[in-house]
């Protein structure tokens, strides 16, 4: 699938969300990526036989003070994990909406283990 097409299942499963978190939305830039980079798999501390599908990048609104100064948060989607694990288009538009709700809990400083404890993997 060529960039652009997959760029408009990003951004459709981002307007699809209801309309309290587009005002959290407002300063994370969202961003489609081919892959992770070699950088980005170490921050995320993957082993080279592991994927992933998404990060978040920033600091968590509960891990904010008044006074702090931000650059904008980022949620990077990332193409060609996505693809290969999910081969039909339905597959594909669902696990983007999934991922795209998994960044943004990690933007709410929901982590990981929380995730799998409430059953939203």
């Amino acid at each position: 699938m060529d960039s652009t097409t997959f760029e408009q299942i990003v951004v459709a499963a981002i307007e699809d969300l209801p309309p309290p978190f587009g005002r959290y939305l407002e300063n994370v830039e969202i961003i489609v990526a081919r892959r992770p980079s070699r950088e980005q798999r170490r921050a995320l501390g993957l082993k080279p036989w592991q994927g992933v599908y998404g990060m978040y990048d920033g600091v968590p609104y509960p891990e904010r003070s008044s006074g702090m100064l931000l650059l904008p948060d980022a949620i990077v989607i990332f193409q060609e994990p996505l693809e290969r694990d999910f081969r039909t288009a339905a597959q594909l538009r669902e696990q983007v909406r999934r991922t795209v709700l998994h960044e943004i809990a990690h933007l709410f400083g929901i982590s990981d283990d929380r995730l799998r404890e409430l059953d939203a993997y």
